[in-house]
């Protein structure tokens, strides 16, 4: 839980006593570090108190002349990082808490107030008088940040064995169990609809009943319609009561009263009937938790609940009037149909059914747009009207004259949800306007030409949430797309969905994928890095059932946002304990780089590469995706320091731009983001011991201190032109 700022000013926290547990823990703190308890006890003042600690963590550095560089930074990067001890990541720490030493940040999981890191004068008031205000977690961090920096703990990395057995622990949609316990669910909801259908409960003028069917028709019709994806929009979940009605009324009350107030609030709720099959009611002891990183995708949160209505712009890019730039610099042509923040890249949102998704996921990280009511699922409301022409016009007469953009993303809501022939108009658009890009460049001396596009996307979660939408018909659509826009430059086409678990690996996402390689488009998989997808193991066991169905690993999301994803939200440190400890036997050796970025271009053979570089080069999967944060502000990193912290113990991060990329030319105007995490360590490890994880697994988290951006995979390389770009940046203002 988050402190409630119940005290007005800094004095009165500071006269604040500390808890009986917390003393507890001060007691354990000192008694381990008599150095400590000796400086807190002998200083008169709290510059003397600074000043002695850090002549104590300088006489370290004074023996380790490479973490020093690295605490001043004239060593940086991925590479330096790996190098870093485990004291020194300590060392580092310590350093940092007194470089910004009475910090004051604005906390946006406390709706803008002021966080404060002032963790050694906390330390010397607890000591000397038993107050300060800081809490039992707040202590937990501190015991083991000294237990690091002493050296009495030591990191070892798990063994491919242990992470083996890790992600062995967690089920997949494709293990027989599973699947017989989702046939079950399946047919106890559709059950349930065909009951609400033949009183009228639930009605549609395509899906009903003839005259006179008897039950086992009916339910035969049933089971013929689950497979059509409109079926299953129409008959989307949204009310609480209907949710938990086809959970077998298996909700407890804590959880229906969430769901309720979520309804009155404005959240919006659509769940369609082939996602809630996924979820287990009835499990065996084995598959007892298996379904919880889709569980956290349907329901609500109490916090969500609360924040609804206060949730601000995570990306300050989200912001955008049109003709005026964005935080990124870019200006945009329309409100609400162009994302930009990097040169290479613009995100399509059109003004069709692709606005809306198959069902909203808990942690969005467009919440706040279904706050504004940009964003909403009234899908008769949301087909194309006639001014959305003239605006996919407008912006591709835009993109047509950008001398950088080479990689158009289309998305939404979701790309897929678009009509077959609303999708075919846009991706006809797409490529006609990058015709001309090439047409236009042979008239243009070299260096002065534009980038031309090189890469297509589409992003969707429909291949997870009702994959029965890749039917064989958009397989043509897209297959004939490739076909003709392969004669005009455009080299890869990628399809980036979001798998959260290996449990949403179902036959019918398998086929799902099946048809979309075959059509010769690659699928890569972002993943938003939940509390349950966190678990040891999971994201491990994740990749390697994405690889054996074709899909290559892109990105894992820290989840972003502030109070209203704190029960979604996995600290950063976990995010790199898992990226150092687990991802890294997936790691793809250096001399097979050049043959990974090849890939996207047969992308029909997906599978068989996969295999054959799998077996080469003994991976038990490959692990080609990043671990980031989307920053509120512009681009992804996972460069950070861990600067300060809260008195119950929530770290303060220094973000810093991933420099491994190019960027907007503002990048370096905007300077490095401070964030506060929305829970502790200790808060983090308290919910996945809940979940069934056994703590002592993690111990290593508490050091994990220090990010670096991991290098961009040679996979998501964009193709070289064969000419020099023009030096001109267009569509671009400082």
């Amino acid at each position: 839980m988050i402190e409630t700022p119940k005290y007005k000013t800094l004095k009165e926290l500071d006269k604040k006593a500390i808890s009986p547990s917390a003393r507890k823990l001060l007691d354990k703190l000192l008694k381990e570090n008599p150095r400590l308890r000796q400086i807190l006890e002998s200083s008169t003042t709290l510059d003397e108190l600074r000043s002695t600690i850090k002549a104590w963590a300088m006489e370290y550095m004074d023996n380790n002349p490479r973490a020093y560089a690295f605490y001043t930074n004239q060593e940086h990067g991925r590479k330096a990082m790996e190098m870093l001890t485990w004291q020194d990541y300590a060392a580092i720490r310590i350093l940092d808490y007194l470089d910004h030493a009475g910090i004051s940040v604005d906390d946006l999981n406390l709706r803008g107030k002021k966080a404060i890191s002032e963790p050694f004068k906390m330390l010397w008031l607890a000591t000397r008088n038993g107050k300060g205000g800081a809490q039992s977690n707040f202590f937990r961090d501190m015991i083991h940040l000294f237990r690091q920096f002493s050296g009495k703990v030591k990191h070892q990395a798990p063994t491919r064995e242990k992470i083996t057995e890790w992600m062995q622990r967690h089920p997949g949609g494709l293990d027989p169990e599973i699947a017989a316990i989702r046939e079950k669910n399946k047919n106890r909801i559709i059950e349930v609809l065909a009951e609400k259908i033949d009183t009228g409960e639930l009605k549609s003028p395509k899906y009903t009943f003839p005259a006179g069917a008897t039950r086992k028709q009916k339910l035969e019709l049933m089971n013929q319609w689950w497979n059509d994806h409109v079926f299953h929009l129409r008959f989307a979940v949204r009310s609480p009561e209907l949710l938990n009605e086809l959970l077998g009324n298996s909700l407890d009350q804590e959880t229906m009263d969430v769901l309720k107030k979520a309804k009155k609030r404005g959240i919006p709720f659509f769940i369609n009937p082939y996602y809630l099959s996924l979820l287990n009611v009835d499990e065996p002891e084995s598959a007892r938790g298996a379904d919880l990183a889709i569980r956290y995708y349907i329901l609500y949160s109490r916090q969500l609940v609360e924040e609804f209505g206060h949730i601000v712009a995570w990306e300050k890019e989200d912001i955008v009037k049109p003709g005026k730039p964005n935080a990124a610099g870019w200006v945009l042509p329309t409100h609400h149909n162009v994302h930009r923040r990097y040169p290479e890249v613009a995100i399509l949102i059109p003004d069709t059914m692709g606005r809306a998704c198959a069902g909203l996921c808990a942690s969005c990280q467009r919440m706040y747009d279904f706050q504004r009511g940009n964003l909403n699922f009234d899908l008769d409301r949301l087909k194309p009207k006639e001014t959305w022409d003239a605006k996919l016009k407008q912006i591709m007469n835009y993109w047509e004259e950008d001398s950088r953009l080479r990689d158009v993303l289309i998305t939404g809501g979701d790309a897929l949800m678009s009509a077959d022939k609303s999708l075919e108009k846009i991706l006809t658009a797409v490529y006609e306007m990058a015709l001309k890009k090439k047409e236009a460049n042979k008239t243009r001396p070299e260096g002065e030409k534009y980038a031309e596009i090189l890469r297509v996307r589409l992003g969707t979660r429909l291949p997870v949430y009702l994959p029965q939408r890749i039917t064989t018909k958009l397989m043509e659509i897209l297959a004939a797309f490739k076909e003709k826009a392969s004669a005009a430059g455009i080299k890869e086409f990628v399809v980036q969905t979001h798998f959260q678990s290996p449990m949403e690996i179902t036959p019918e996402a398998r086929l799902g994928i099946e048809r979309l390689t075959k059509a010769g488009w690659m699928v890569a998989n972002q993943l938003v890095f939940t509390a349950p997808s966190s678990r040891r193991g999971h994201t491990a066991r994740l990749r390697k059932e994405l690889n054996d169905i074709g899909v290559m690993p892109y990105y894992t999301f820290s989840v972003k946002g502030y109070m209203e994803n704190s029960s979604k939200f996995a600290t950063n440190a976990r995010a790199v304990q898992e990226q150092m400890e687990e991802k890294i036997i997936g790691r793809v050796p250096e001399q097979y780089l050049e043959e990974v970025k090849k890939y996207p271009l047969t992308a029909e053979n997906m599978i068989e590469h996969i295999n054959q570089l799998r077996q080469k080069a003994d991976l038990p999967f490959i692990a080609t995706d990043r671990n980031v944060l989307n920053l509120p502000g512009v681009g992804k990193s996972m460069t950070y320091r861990v600067i300060g912290i809260t008195r119950n113990g929530r770290r303060i991060l220094e973000f810093n731009h991933d420099h491994t990329r190019s960027h907007s030319p503002i990048i370096e105007k905007l300077g490095k983001f401070v964030i506060v995490e929305s829970k502790s360590i200790a808060a983090y490890l308290e919910q996945i011991e809940e979940m069934g994880e056994n703590k002592k697994e993690y111990e290593s988290i508490w050091g994990y201190s220090i990010g670096e951006t991991e290098p961009r995979p040679s996979l998501y390389e964009y193709p070289d032109f064969d000419f020099t770009l023009t030096d001109n940046i267009t569509n671009f203002e400082v």
